[in-house]
């Protein structure tokens, strides 16, 4: 093992025995204690504050990180996540608007280009720090009157199924890593090009009707992928690649 990793695995024990918020020695205090140099000690801290156990307050030192959350690869919705996990959630509409669904968007919703198409922006929080923004694309005629009021107060899905009658009954997501934008890192609150998490969502109805298309950029410091395995010949596969490239229809 080398010395950048067993560094790296001995302050791992040290933040287990630490609160979130609690300080960690400093670089050379490490050093000394590791037995090891100031420069392995900086990049072993470099590689957890990346990974997000860690966290640099400028001025003031090292501190740990609060925990990543845990997000499975099924399809349920936001708020449903973070109440499993003991958190609550919250939404902040950015922008709502109706535009056709032009070629791209009418593909994935099985709609003809000039369809009129709902589109929302929506930073997700929980315990009110920003944990995602969302790019939702609906159908027009399945949510006639939507606000963006509903949606702070709401979760979609049960908005969907108590207003309009529409269940999401199955569909298709795909998760890659990406890095935040300029607008991404400004909602976030996390530096340009920071690692984040890209869930793309395609949901279908009862009736097998394509419902939604949502893209959504999570922050890599604060969430982790967790999935189970199957035993005895059965497993649990991610959903497969459905090649979709991420819109682009904000100005």
């Amino acid at each position: 093992m080398s010395k950048q990793r067993e560094t790296r695995e001995r302050v791992l024990e040290l933040i287990d025995e630490l609160g979130v918020g609690d300080a960690i020695p400093s670089e050379r205090q490490l050093g000394i204690d590791l037995s090891v140099s100031r420069l392995t000690v900086r990049a072993a801290l470099d590689e957890l504050v990346r990974e997000g156990y860690l966290v640099r307050r400028r001025g003031a030192g090292t501190f740990v990180a609060e925990p990543k959350v845990a997000k499975g690869i099924d399809i349920s919705s936001f708020s449903d996540d973070m109440r499993a996990r003991g958190l609550t959630p919250a939404s902040r509409t950015i922008d709502l608007r109706t535009i056709p669904a032009g070629a791209r968007l009418g593909r994935i919703l099985h709609v003809s280009p000039s369809e009129p198409v709902v589109a929302v922006k929506r930073l997700r929080l929980a315990d009110g720090e920003p944990m995602a923004i969302e790019l939702l694309h609906v159908r027009s005629s399945l949510v006639p009157g939507l606000k963006g009021a509903d949606l702070e107060e709401n979760s979609f899905y049960d908005l969907l199924e108590s207003r309009w009658g529409v269940a999401i009954v199955g569909g298709t997501q795909t998760v890659e890593p990406t890095v935040t934008n300029d607008e991404e890192s400004e909602a976030l609150g996390v530096p340009l090009h920071s690692p984040a998490l890209l869930f793309e969502r395609v949901t279908r109805a009862t009736t097998g009707d394509v419902v939604e298309y949502t893209s959504s950029t999570y922050r890599g410091d604060r969430y982790r992928l967790v999935t189970e395995i199957g035993v005895g010949g059965r497993s649990l596969q991610p959903a497969a690649d459905i090649g979709l490239d991420q819109l682009s229809n904000w100005s």
